[in-house]
């Protein structure tokens, strides 16, 4: 999917707040930059309606919080993807990272107060160890388990 095809709550968070259009391609240089950065997975609007709520309020998470972190929002057709890798598994959902080390997830819309005290806590937060490393599983075609 494209910029163009995207809702337009998302377009907007493009075109008028700088927020980077990530796609597999354009996630590594995103998300290794310097300082704390805020990646979107919205989901799909009709299952996940405040997903676009999220996207229309994320601005000002960003300004309650001086401007501290960049914005970016994935393509939706990359979603699923981009959420395994770092284990998130509810819609809609913002990545913390920073420094290119992944800091946590906050998932679901929240009411203004608890949005401000949770994303003020990630931005404390250390750097840590991803929820998981991207690395399918598959069991072994032997009958036996040694």
């Amino acid at each position: 999917m494209s910029l163009a095809d995207a809702h337009p709550l998302l377009q907007r968070l493009v075109q008028q707040f700088d927020a980077a259009w990530i796609t597999p391609d354009t996630l590594a240089d995103w998300a290794d930059g310097p300082g704390d950065r805020v990646l979107l997975l919205a989901g799909d609007p009709v299952r996940f309606p405040e997903g676009l709520d999220v996207a229309v309020v994320l601005p000002e998470l960003q300004r309650a919080h001086g401007g501290r972190f960049t914005l970016a929002v994935a393509d939706p057709a990359h979603e699923d993807a981009l959420a395994r890798r770092w284990g998130s598994n509810r819609w809609p959902a913002l990545v913390f990272l920073r420094d290119g080390g992944y800091v946590g997830v906050l998932a679901g819309m929240h009411d203004w107060t608890d949005y401000v005290e949770r994303v003020g806590e990630l931005l404390a937060a250390p750097v840590v160890r991803a929820p998981t490393v991207g690395i399918p599983v598959v069991a072994a075609a032997s009958g036996s388990c040694h």
